[in-house]
């Protein structure tokens, strides 16, 4: 089988590809070149007509927040590993009372996987990864992770560096999944609990500094990106 993976260069398709080839043995047509999608509603509204229209065999999965190893620095859970390893304020928003299921990111990879080679075609699929957790408990648990494989850290408690910031406007409260109809239908659970996930993650940060040390001293100190800072960036 030949698989076609769009956007290969980003934290999933990278993932997904490495699970597709290193793994399985598929040969990968990887089109990482094209531009993020405008919009992910749209595109599912696209792939159904092609499906009811003119019968393309195609299957839809929709996921809740990833992490896990090779994950841009923006993010919470990598952001809140590499401040607080630099003795840095770790952000948290709000009160840190925003719910997110959390999902590691080779689960989601094996996920695919059973969707695109058991998926009925013209259904969706949720994949979610049972690790509801509210943003201070992720930050918490980094921090003590962090303190039990640093112990010599200067900087411990790492929890000490937890810092509210002003929340973002409009952010949501909670992001839930229901990922019965995968679990039912093609027999995929993940592997990883959020604890044995995020205990993975940290050792990979820890273990792996030639990937995020040139990003974080070159090209990401840890600013929120989006529309706000490249306007502040172009000085208008």
């Amino acid at each position: 089988m030949q698989i076609l993976v769009t956007g290969g260069a980003g934290f999933i398709g990278s993932a997904v590809c490495r699970l597709l080839v290193g793994e399985l043995g598929e040969t990968v047509l990887n089109l990482d070149q094209l531009t993020y999608a405008a919009s992910k509603a749209a595109s599912d509204h696209l792939v159904r007509a092609w499906h009811e229209t003119f019968g393309l065999p195609v299957v839809i999965s929709n996921c809740s927040n990833n992490y896990g190893p090779y994950h841009f620095p923006e993010k919470l859970i990598p952001l809140a590993i590499l401040k607080a390893l630099h003795g840095e304020p770790v952000p948290v928003y709000g009160a840190g009372d925003n719910v997110r299921d959390w999902l590691y990111v080779e689960d989601h990879a094996r996920a695919l996987h059973a969707i695109l080679t058991g998926g009925k075609p013209g259904e969706s699929y949720n994949v979610g990864g049972d690790g509801e957790r509210t943003n201070l408990a992720v930050v918490t648990a980094i921090s003590a992770l962090l303190d039990e494989m640093r112990p010599n850290s200067p900087y411990r408690p790492h929890e000490q560096l937890i810092t509210f910031v002003t929340d973002r406007p409009g952010h949501d409260r909670r992001y839930a999944m229901d990922a019965s109809k995968i679990r039912q239908e093609l027999g995929w659970r993940p592997r990883e609990s959020f604890d044995s996930g995020l205990q993975k993650t940290v050792a990979w940060y820890l273990e792996n500094r030639w990937w995020w040390e040139p990003i974080w001293s070159e090209k990401y100190r840890g600013a929120r990106l989006g529309t706000a800072s490249r306007i502040a960036a172009a000085g208008e």
